[in-house]
C-alpha cells in the first residue's frame, strides 16, 4: 500500500492534533504516512521530502506547524503538489501560525484551514483526491449527505424540546 497523503508535523508534540486527520483518512480508507520534519531543524530533509513526494505517489500534503510556521510554505515552494497548511496553537493562541501560513507570497499557494483544524485538513485532502477518484467521490458524497441528515435529526430533536414560550 502506497501513501497518497502525507501528514507532516514540525514536532511530534503536534501528534495529538494530527491524530484527528489520521482518523479521517483512515475512515475514508486513504493510505497515508506521518512524519516529523522541521523547516528550521531539518531543512535538508524537508527539501528531500518535498522534491520527492510526488514521485513516491503522494498526491496531497498536510503540513502542520506552530509558532514561526514556515513548514507548509517551505514545502509548497519545492513541490507542485497541493499543500494544506494546518496552523497549530503553540503560542499566541495559534494566531502567529495562522498568519504565517495564510500570508504566502504570490505563486506559492498554501490552502490553509483553521487553527488545530486537522479534521478539516484531512477532509480537504479527501475532497481534492475525490476529483479524480470515483470511489472516493461516492464516499465523499455519502459523508456530506450524512452531515445533512445529522442536522435534520438535530432539528427534529429540538422540536421535541418544550418551553412555555418556545414557538416551534
Amino acid at each position: 500500500m502506497k501513501p497518497r497523503v502525507s501528514i507532516i508535523m514540525g514536532s511530534v508534540s503536534d501528534l495529538p492534533i494530527l491524530q484527528k486527520a489520521a482518523i479521517v483518512l483512515n475512515d475514508f480508507e486513504i493510505p497515508f504516512e506521518m512524519q516529523a520534519l522541521s523547516a528550521h531543524r531539518t531543512p535538508a530533509e524537508v527539501e528531500d521530502f518535498a522534491k520527492n513526494a510526488q514521485s513516491r505517489g503522494i498526491e496531497v500534503i498536510i503540513a502542520a506547524a506552530g509558532m514561526a510556521a514556515h513548514l507548509p510554505g517551505v514545502i509548497a515552494s519545492m513541490t507542485t503538489l497541493p499543500v494544506i497548511g494546518l496552523p497549530v496553537d503553540s503560542s499566541l493562541d495559534g494566531m502567529d501560525a495562522l498568519l504565517a501560513i495564510v500570508q504566502m507570497p504570490p505563486g506559492i499557494p498554501v490552502a490553509t484551514v483553521g487553527i488545530n483544524a486537522a479534521m478539516n485538513a484531512a477532509l480537504l485532502s479527501v475532497q481534492i483526491l475525490a476529483v479524480k477518484d470515483e470511489t472516493l467521490q461516492k464516499k465523499w458524497s455519502d459523508y456530506k449527505v450524512a452531515l445533512k441528515e445529522k442536522i435534520v435529526k438535530a432539528n427534529q430533536d429540538l422540536a421535541a424540546v418544550k418551553y412555555p414560550f418556545k414557538t416551534n
